[in-house]
């Protein structure tokens, strides 16, 4: 396996990557899918003081650009439980935070978390991580076997209707499940808290005042979903960090075009569906 040494990383990401060795088994996990949120949408807004809660916790108060490592959320989500997060959209090899063990891989290195099961989050139970999803797009609803498979990698696993895409008040109800299966973990119990964001997804149009389900979705309804999301994340980073450090990672799975290129959706290959914003960071015990 070729290893870089730290003197040949480069990009940003080189000098803003913690070693996850020493993170995982110390530091509480949390990895939040802002589900189809576009990169522009997420930079313009945080330029424009739109979404205050998340942009004090992004790097230099800007969101990083990646590429997805998948055009829908299945493909990207699989990939991503699998270790390969979102790419920076620049010249590699980019080092990993977490990967498993595979012959060749360029992109692990001494501050990967390099792990022996098929996908990270039973090598985080292995280590002794309370694993737990809470659901949001229908890929996570287990109403059926395709949308079992992606909650079934986890030891618990939530979603209700009012967790989904249709519900105008999904993230209030899903921060209001995280509060409480923090509050009932043990506190001398490790924590890795995936939460799939359903907001950005269509139909958000009821996102925006005075928009309506005629007119349909559009760039400004994902704007306003985005700031919907702002509005109540702050207690989430709470309830993620209130038993010690949390590290967090709050990324997009993909984007959506609305008109671009006159494309709309996603499950294709459009700038606007690749191209991704992407944070990680440290959240500071509030207890």
């Amino acid at each position: 396996m070729h290893m870089p040494d730290h003197d040949t990383l480069h990009g940003p990401e080189a000098a803003g990557t913690p070693d996850m060795n020493e993170v995982v088994g110390r530091d509480d996990l949390l990895l939040v899918t802002l589900d189809t949120l576009r990169f522009d949408v997420a930079a313009e807004l945080a330029a424009e003081g739109r979404i205050p809660h998340l942009a004090r916790h992004l790097p230099g108060g800007v969101w990083e650009k990646r590429h997805a490592p998948g055009s829908f959320t299945y493909a990207s989500h699989q990939a991503m439980f699998a270790g390969f997060l979102p790419t920076p959209a620049a010249q590699g090899p980019h080092p990993r935070l977490f990967a498993a063990r595979f012959a060749g891989s360029e992109t692990a290195e001494g501050r990967t978390f390099v792990f022996d099961t098929p996908d990270l989050v039973s090598a985080l139970a292995g280590v002794g991580y309370r694993t737990v999803c809470i659901g949001g797009v229908g890929f996570f609803n287990k109403r059926g076997p395709l949308g079992s498979v992606l909650p079934g990698l986890f030891q618990e696993s939530h979603w209700e209707p009012e967790f989904g895409v249709a519900s105008p008040t999904s993230f209030e109800a899903q921060v209001r499940r995280a509060e409480e299966v923090v509050a009932a973990l043990p506190t001398d119990r490790r924590m890795f808290l995936f939460v799939n964001v359903p907001s950005l997804h269509q139909p958000n149009w009821f996102h925006l005042p005075g928009a309506t389900r005629a007119a349909g979705d559009s760039r400004a309804t994902h704007a306003a979903a985005l700031e919907y999301v702002d509005r109540h994340i702050g207690r989430l980073f709470a309830a993620a960090s209130s038993r010690r450090r949390c590290f967090a990672i709050v990324c997009s799975d993909h984007g959506t075009a609305y008109g671009d290129g006159g494309f709309t959706g996603h499950r294709l290959g459009h700038e606007a569906v690749w191209t991704v914003p992407y944070a990680h960071f440290f959240l500071e015990a509030s207890a």
